[in-house]
């Protein structure tokens, strides 16, 4: 591949199958650009760090398994519907990540774990669709009144055992679906006016 071609994509590419392979404790700069056939010196331009490169591995990995979710905040359905909506939606794409890929996902959670600050902004993002939600919900009088901010905090942490990475050993267990179906309903009424 030639070097002055290459896009930060590709990087993020390769970085991702390196990680596959090697797993995040060995994986490492060199690694990549032996991927790309590149000098480890042309990844570095692209990610000053092995710390950015993980990082940006880690944003991406949330930006796509995440991607639907602002289209459904943003959407036509009435806010009990939407916010119902939103949470399977999210439920969901955690619950395919985890089942579908074990080994990735456990790779992820690493990464997760090496960038709080990333994910704190990332969070700090969906509760804020939801708090979207929340808003027009009280402004059409299906939701009672409070702070929006707020009470996407708590929607987010209400239901964090079907989004929070800690609990994926559980989301293949029998019946689950029905208890999340539980949950949400449970935070519908609770928003209620």
């Amino acid at each position: 591949m030639a070097e002055a071609a290459l896009t930060p994509e590709e990087i993020l590419t390769a970085a991702e199958e390196v990680l596959r392979r090697y797993g995040p404790a060995k994986a490492t700069v060199v690694d990549v650009a032996r991927v790309l056939g590149v000098s480890h010196g042309t990844v570095y331009r692209h990610f000053p760090s092995k710390a950015a490169l993980r990082g940006a591995v880690t944003r991406r990995w949330l930006d796509r398994a995440h991607a639907a979710l602002p289209g459904i905040a943003a959407g036509p359905e009435e806010p009990r519907e939407r916010l119902r909506h939103w949470l399977a939606a999210l439920f969901q794409a955690k619950q395919e990540k985890a089942l579908a890929d074990p080994e990735l996902f456990a790779t992820y959670q690493v990464l997760v774990d090496e960038n709080s600050e990333l994910i704190a902004e990332h969070v700090s993002g969906l509760e804020a669709q939801l708090a979207r939600i929340i808003v027009e919900g009280q402004e059409q009088g299906a939701f009672g009144s409070g702070d929006p901010g707020e009470l996407g905090h708590v929607v987010f942490q209400a239901t964090a055992h079907y989004h929070d990475p800690a609990y994926a050993e559980e989301w293949s267990r029998p019946g689950v679906e029905g208890e999340f179906e539980a949950v949400v309903g449970f935070v519908l009424r609770g928003l209620a006016s």
